[in-house]
């Protein structure tokens, strides 16, 4: 089968679906991945992997009408040129685009996978915003032969805004998954107590929320570090650089800046902390940090409480919460045994919920991508089907 996977970030298919497009070359499938990215060592390393590239027109944030008709336009075109017997597209604007085109072009079998709702569904999103994103996702899944997502809340959120029918095929995954390999058992550093946030600089991540923790952790505990890692966002929502440069001169964080291979940070650290508000699916970081045996601190919020259990692998806090956050990140600098305790337990749940083998899984089978996959039942028998492996 003839395979086009849409993605908004061309390096998350080499970063988080790498093992899902070499599954699909494995088992038999012709894989063209597009991406809105000129991205040469994206391309090459898919190359490697027997998969096409395709730089797409698609402006990743707004809604200007016009680029987003460009969008599917290039879409449209590419599906009646291709031919796909099968298009899997994931984050918003994939799904929608790629979803429309699909129905116009009348691809055989969409599928889309919900990495979270984003902007639109948080507390950054208003209901003008919601509204129309809402339309779009109706449209766009009205024929999806089945729907991916990474937590039940977002579920249930789809369902209150009718995105998606009563009947549709919606199963749950625990997230993209992590290579335990890739990702192995790092020991905890020697000395003092490191923290580490690996994060996109948006307000709604919970910078501002870590900085003002550590600011006054730092205060009491000079010998702790705080650290930041990830790249700028240029949308209205993101953190400017002069925030990020005043926290630094405090001596609140340091800025690590941006960073491909994140292994070498979670290994320098300790304890992993994201206090996103963010609408999540499930962060790919929180999973990279267990699997690599850090314990984590993030917030009461879908997705991101999904693989913590509270004061055994991590702690949870309210969002928004600083004092919350800080009494959170204290417990570690008052009981620093719990730091390689904890982390222990983290690395023992990514192996046993978390893995990509698992994830990859459900998804090929799903989408009946594997010859011994028999066909699937249908609207609600099949997320009943895979629940027991999904939950």
């Amino acid at each position: 089968m003839r395979i086009v996977v849409v993605a908004s970030l061309a390096f998350s298919l080499v970063n988080f679906r790498k093992r899902l497009l070499a599954d699909m070359v494995a088992c038999g499938h012709e894989v063209l991945a597009c991406a809105p990215e000129e991205d040469r060592e994206v391309a090459r390393e898919l190359r490697t992997m027997g998969v096409s590239y395709r730089v797409m027109p698609m402006a990743r944030s707004g809604l200007n009408p016009f680029a987003d008709l460009r969008t599917l336009g290039w879409l449209v075109g590419l599906f009646r040129a291709q031919r796909p017997g099968l298009v899997l597209a994931y984050t918003q604007k994939p799904i929608v685009y790629a979803g429309i085109a699909s129905r116009i072009t009348r691809v055989p079998r969409y599928f889309a996978m919900v990495s979270g709702l984003g902007l639109a569904f948080g507390e950054e999103g208003g209901r003008w915003l919601r509204a129309v994103v809402a339309l779009l996702y109706r449209i766009a899944l009205k024929r999806a032969e089945g729907v991916f997502v990474f937590n039940a809340d977002d579920r249930e959120e789809m369902l209150r805004h009718r995105m998606i029918r009563a009947d549709a095929n919606v199963v749950r995954v625990p997230g993209s998954g992590v290579d335990l390999d890739h990702y192995g058992a790092a020991p905890i550093p020697a000395g003092p107590v490191r923290f580490l946030m690996i994060a996109r600089l948006l307000h709604s991540k919970g910078l501002s929320e870590y900085a003002e923790a550590a600011r006054r952790l730092r205060g009491r505990y000079p010998e702790a570090w705080f650290a930041l890692l990830g790249p700028p966002d240029p949308s209205p929502a993101g953190v400017d650089a002069a925030q990020v440069e005043q926290w630094r001169r405090e001596g609140a964080i340091r800025y690590l800046g941006e960073a491909r291979d994140v292994r070498p940070y979670l290994a320098a650290a300790s304890v992993f902390v994201l206090p996103s508000w963010y609408r999540e699916g499930l962060p790919r970081t929180i999973l990279e940090a267990m699997a690599t045996g850090r314990a984590v601190i993030t917030t009461d919020m879908p997705g991101c409480r999904e693989p913590i259990d509270p004061g055994v692998n991590g702690y949870i806090v309210p969002p928004r919460d600083a004092e919350a956050l800080t009494m959170a990140m204290e417990r570690f600098l008052l009981r620093p045994e719990l730091v390689a305790r904890m982390g222990g337990r983290a690395r023992e749940t990514a192996v046993e919920r978390f893995s990509v083998e698992r994830v990859n899984d459900i998804l090929l089978s799903t989408m009946r991508l594997r010859a011994d996959v028999p066909s699937r039942p249908s609207g609600r028998g099949a997320a009943a089907a895979l629940a027991g492996v999904a939950s």
